[in-house]
């Protein structure tokens, strides 16, 4: 998951610029993503979360780690992107429920980017979700996401990248 993990914590490193919505609003007046969702913080972190995955592959094959799911470039790929689409597809959602930007949602905020990036899996290469990810990994994933997610998010405040601690 680290390909999925990293995303996140980089797109608000690299974000700012240009909102994905151009700033234009939906059919019910909101704001389809807000101005935390840019361009230069998706391509940013996906492109993180990609190597990320180019260094667990490396480290996979030179140091036999074969207890570890086999990640490929496409794996990494779909897992970083996935993840800031889980992320865009939370923050579509929260703007339709009239939730404002940097307001927590529980359970959602901490899953987006594992959901995001195990359906596009799904949709481009099942056979690797389902070769890869087995029971014990995947309740790894859901006992461990929501921890990480706050530490790291708590680090992101402390260091000014994030306006929230959640």
């Amino acid at each position: 998951m680290i390909p999925a993990y990293v995303p996140n914590s980089a797109a608000a490193v690299f974000g700012g610029g240009t909102p994905i919505d151009f700033g234009k609003a939906f059919g019910d007046g909101r704001r389809i993503f807000g101005d935390g969702k840019t361009y230069r913080g998706f391509f940013g972190g996906v492109l993180c979360g990609i190597l990320a995955g180019l260094v667990e592959i490396w480290a996979w094959s030179s140091f036999n780690l074969t207890a570890l799911p086999h990640q490929t470039f496409l794996s990494v790929t779909l897992l970083a992107a996935g993840a800031l689409l889980g992320d865009l597809a939370k923050s579509f959602l929260k703007r339709r429920l009239g939730k404002e930007r940097g307001e927590s949602w529980f359970l959602a905020d901490q899953y987006d980017l594992v959901i995001g990036s195990f359906l596009l899996i799904l949709l481009v290469d099942p056979q690797w979700l389902f070769e890869n990810i087995t029971l014990p990994i995947a309740v790894w994933i859901v006992i461990l996401t929501p921890l990480l997610h706050r530490v790291v998010n708590i680090i992101g405040y402390y260091i000014g990248v994030k306006e929230v601690p959640w």
